[in-house]
């Protein structure tokens, strides 16, 4: 069975993103995203979401996906993601959801485990 296409669209973003290919996660991001990210508020724009990926510069994040479940609005990504910054390290598990619409990722919204680990660590 193939994957839905918004799945594909979602783990394509998702493999850029952890490649360092920011213009092709990029590419997949609607102009006028809302991205909800974990104990923060809301970026809105795609340069916005730009923006604030810089200030992760410092960190090695690694994402292992255990699963993304789709539909022709929605996509759920389930996985764990490690960040390493300066000898230190975090894992968490997250549940993240995107709204996908003409092929382009439209908002997403990320639910955490621990999300007083991740405000410390990225804080």
């Amino acid at each position: 069975m193939s994957e839905h296409p918004n799945a594909t669209i979602v783990r394509e973003m998702s493999e850029a993103m952890a490649s360092g290919d920011m213009e092709g996660a990029a590419s997949r991001v609607a102009d006028d995203i809302v991205w909800h990210q974990i104990g923060a508020a809301p970026v809105r724009g795609k340069a916005a979401l730009a923006a604030s990926m810089g200030g992760l510069a410092d960190y090695d994040i690694k994402w292992e996906t255990h699963d993304l479940l789709a539909s022709d609005d929605h996509v759920i990504g389930l996985g764990t993601a490690t960040a390493t910054k300066a000898g230190a390290s975090l894992t968490y598990r997250t549940a993240e959801i995107y709204h996908v619409k003409n092929g382009q990722v439209t908002e997403r919204w990320a639910f955490s485990d621990d999300t007083k680990a991740i405000t410390d660590f990225f804080g």
